[in-house]
């Protein structure tokens, strides 16, 4: 890589760990960066995946106060957070991508779909309050599950989806969600750090380029979610969420 390469990293590390720790998908920013330095997309998934999970640590640091009292909800979905991250990595590497590719734009659109209407959502499944203890936890289980698997493909936009989805099971305020899926997201992140270094052409310049980065953009990051009342908090997520389905649309069918 040479000068420039190496300041995009840098610059495009930073914003993306800002927006993972805020409302996710800052891997439609690194992703990208990674393929402007001429790698290949396989490896600049697979790059990308590892370099960003730093970054999800230092939001989880960022986001500790609104995490307390979450510690048993936190264990009791980390099982499926690990086995769907497995999961989603194992059908990165053995299958082809092209129609993931296409579907993920369409989840991506409605998780931030979701978000956006999320109080008449709930007046069709009901508020979480009056949700049964048990088919709130077994849903939640399915949730962890199913984004994890998401993850570990692929992962841009993990965050937007898991707080659209959080949002209708929990009765929790928005931050204390966020903090929660900030948790979820560096789960998903170990798995691919773990099984990507073992299985995958990862190229670990880069990765000691954008990791960095990533740390202080999601420090800085969670710091500034807190301080975000819960309606700007929602626009901002709802926001990216689209934004980044929508470019993901464009580059499927292009």
């Amino acid at each position: 890589m040479d000068f420039s390469h190496i300041l995009l990293l840098i610059v495009a590390g930073f914003a993306a760990g800002a927006v993972n720790a805020i409302a996710g998908g800052g891997s439609l920013i690194t992703f990208p960066s990674l393929l402007a330095t001429g790698l290949p997309s396989v490896g600049a998934n697979v790059t990308n995946s590892v370099s960003v999970f730093p970054g999800y640590v230092s939001s989880v640091a960022g986001s500790r106060t609104d995490l307390a009292g979450q510690g048993a909800r936190v264990r009791a979905v980390l099982p499926a957070g690990v086995a769907g991250s497995v999961a989603g990595c194992a059908l990165l590497l053995a299958t082809p991508g092209r129609v993931f590719e296409l579907v993920v734009p369409f989840l991506v659109l409605a998780a931030a779909a979701t978000l956006a209407f999320q109080e008449r959502l709930r007046g069709l499944v009901g508020h979480p309050r009056s949700m049964p203890p048990r088919r709130a936890a077994v849903t939640l289980q399915v949730v962890v599950f199913a984004g994890s698997v998401y993850g570990g493909y692929f992962g841009a936009a993990l965050g937007v989806m898991y707080v659209a989805a959080l949002a209708l099971i929990l009765d929790e305020p928005l931050k204390r969600i966020n903090a929660l899926k900030n948790v979820l997201s560096a789960t998903v992140g170990l798995v691919t750090v773990l099984v990507f270094a073992l299985f995958a052409d990862v190229r670990w310049g880069a990765v000691a380029t954008l990791a960095p980065a990533t740390v202080a953009g999601g420090y800085a990051g969670a710091r500034v979610a807190r301080r975000l009342p819960a309606r700007v908090l929602k626009y901002l997520i709802v926001t990216f969420g689209t934004g980044i389905g929508l470019v993901l649309l464009y580059r499927a069918v292009a």
